[in-house]
């Protein structure tokens, strides 16, 4: 005997020629409609910004649409799969009129193929297949997840809510909660920065981890934050030549070689993470700070007519000279060629 809560399979009585049926494809930047529309050969398929009052356009044209061809529209069922918008748009149709659904994705059933195609378009094919067989009561199609109540789901994670109504009253406590965090982290790191800036300042004219980091930071492009990381990680360890300093950060590569064979894996990632990470962020900021710089210029050459991962491979191989030549700079008092320099204090 089938059960009143049963949500593997409909049991009210699914009439295709007067049910509009529409499912999403979601993501942070756009949702892939696609619709069932009774009397209508073609199956739509709408492209939307994340915009509910645009989807709640979209199915109205489709029901005119099927009204033009003569069915009478009696029934309108949305679903989409859970996920990141939780069920915020499952009570906003709802509370519309529309039948919502939110289908748990590991119900739906995938190929396993190793190398299968997979784009939005073909999501929304299977979720149609699914939502079709679950409306005509057959099981093994998909599921469906209880839409729980905007109270219910306060209780078990306030940071679902989306609606735009008043925030429930434990949502509001977490977030005061993360403000007073966050204003406490702030006024730490202010307080480690001035404490930084006090001792650079006291620090005698001499050779030595201070003045690196003055001579580091008149770069324009490279703040005191980096110039110190930079200093206390890898400038000031007195590496012998500029292999090792490149060896040191992880910006090498890693060769392959057996015999004939010769080829490269890749970035070896053996080195200090943290200024691996560093220099390729700085890097990225070089480009924008020094566009007149030789290093810059240097990168461009090599990537006029460049697609994005050869962009991404050579911003490695910018990186690399560009902490060889801070390397110099701080230790020899090399400036590089084309660096615009902030004035001396």
């Amino acid at each position: 005997m089938p059960q009143s809560n049963d949500l593997s399979r409909s049991l009210a009585a699914f009439d295709q020629d007067r049910t509009l049926i529409a499912v999403i494809e979601m993501s942070q930047s756009n949702w892939l409609v696609a619709g069932l529309v009774p009397g209508i050969e073609r199956r739509p398929l709408k492209k939307l910004s994340p915009d509910e009052d645009a989807l709640l356009k979209l199915v109205q044209r489709w029901r005119n649409e099927a009204a033009q061809a003569g069915r009478e529209i009696t029934r309108i069922v949305v679903a989409y799969e859970a996920g990141r918008d939780g069920f915020w748009l499952a009570r906003w149709l709802r509370r519309r009129g529309i039948e919502a659904y939110v289908i748990h994705p590991s119900s739906v059933a995938v190929s396993r193929e190793h190398r299968r195609a997979k784009t939005d378009r073909l999501d929304t094919e299977l979720l149609m297949r699914a939502v079709l067989g679950w409306l005509r009561g057959e099981k093994r199609h998909c599921s469906m997840a209880a839409i729980p109540t905007i109270e219910d789901e306060d209780a078990k994670r306030p940071s679902r809510e989306h609606e735009g109504t008043p925030l429930p009253e434990n949502t509001r406590a977490e977030l005061r909660r993360d403000m007073m965090r966050l204003r406490m982290v702030r006024e730490q790191i202010k307080e480690i920065e001035q404490e930084r800036l006090r001792k650079l300042t006291a620090a005698p004219a001499e050779k030595g981890p201070p003045t690196m980091v003055r001579c580091i930071a008149r770069i324009i492009g490279i703040g005191i934050e980096t110039a110190d990381m930079l200093v206390s990680e890898i400038l000031s360890r007195g590496l012998r030549d500029r292999k090792a300093v490149a060896r040191y950060a992880g910006l090498t590569g890693a060769p392959d070689e057996s015999g004939r064979r010769r080829r490269e894996k890749g970035l070896a990632k053996a080195g200090n993470a943290r200024v691996r990470r560093g220099m390729i962020q700085l890097a990225w900021r070089f480009l924008i700070f020094q566009k007149d710089s030789a290093l810059a210029q240097w990168y461009r050459a090599r990537t006029a007519d460049a697609h994005g991962a050869t962009r991404k491979r050579m911003i490695v191989a910018l990186a690399r000279k560009l902490l060889i030549a801070l390397w110099r700079m701080a230790t020899m008092g090399e400036i590089p060629e084309g660096i615009s320099l902030r004035a001396a204090t």
